[in-house]
């Protein structure tokens, strides 16, 4: 499918990086496939996510087609650029429809963009995580790439205010090996195994910090505290 909007957008993303001198670390690119489908998993802490996530399949000059709640499509700013990026809407109430796309893109050689949790994790751990990724890798046979983003709630998440113009903000991206698309336990599992590696080596302890969580010293809360945050 013809990019007229994609790159552009790239570019705008990048000279933003530039401009606040963003720190960002990409691990595990190689494993994005040149060519060819695969379903792209993330973990899912900021509003920009999609952002970082793609960017983490640049160097194999890929574009994520990311599966996105159906509401961004119809803003007047956002709408027409996920539109022109060739993102894929999810009607929660005709799921199968936003399924099939997914699918036929894949099958297409596309990389889609998946977040499995569905909502931003307050507690910055994964949480439960929907049958869709591992349903489209399997029935598409194409790649299951676990990836972790970390760093970004600190510029956009629920409940905080935007902080878009931070300068300096350390981001971390890591692409995964991928996993055969078996449950959706297993993903979640390396997924949290990718987010505590980069919790881990990230360049910013943050101890005491809002953005890190609970159980590295942070004060974001618990998942149970989280899950009853969602709950209302």
């Amino acid at each position: 499918m013809p990019d007229r909007v994609y790159p552009p957008v790239i570019a705008a993303a990048k000279l933003m990086f530039r401009v606040l001198d963003m720190r960002i670390t990409v691990e595990g690119a190689d494993h994005v496939p040149a060519t060819g489908g695969a379903v792209l998993a993330s973990n899912h802490v900021s509003y920009l996510d999609f952002i970082f996530a793609g960017y983490g399949a640049q160097p194999a000059r890929r574009m994520v087609r990311f599966m996105a709640k159906h509401e961004v499509f119809k803003h007047r700013v956002s709408g027409p650029l996920m539109r022109g990026m060739h993102h894929i809407p999810v009607d929660r109430a005709a799921g199968q429809a936003s399924y099939q796309q997914a699918l036929d893109a894949l099958r297409a050689g596309e990389v889609v963009g998946i977040f499995p949790e569905a909502t931003i994790s307050r507690s910055f751990t994964v949480k439960e995580v929907k049958s869709g990724a591992v349903r489209l890798a399997a029935e598409a046979g194409v790649p299951l790439l676990p990836t972790a983003v970390w760093g970004t709630q600190r510029l956009w998440t629920k409940g905080r205010p935007k902080s878009l113009t931070q300068r300096h903000v350390p981001i971390t991206i890591i692409v995964g090996e991928p996993v055969e698309p078996t449950t959706d336990a297993a993903l979640r599992e390396r997924m949290q195994e990718l987010l505590d590696s980069a919790q881990a080596r990230y360049a910013d302890p943050g101890e005491g910090q809002w953005w890190q969580p609970a159980h590295l010293g942070g004060t974001a809360p618990t998942p149970e505290e989280a899950k009853q945050l969602d709950a209302r």
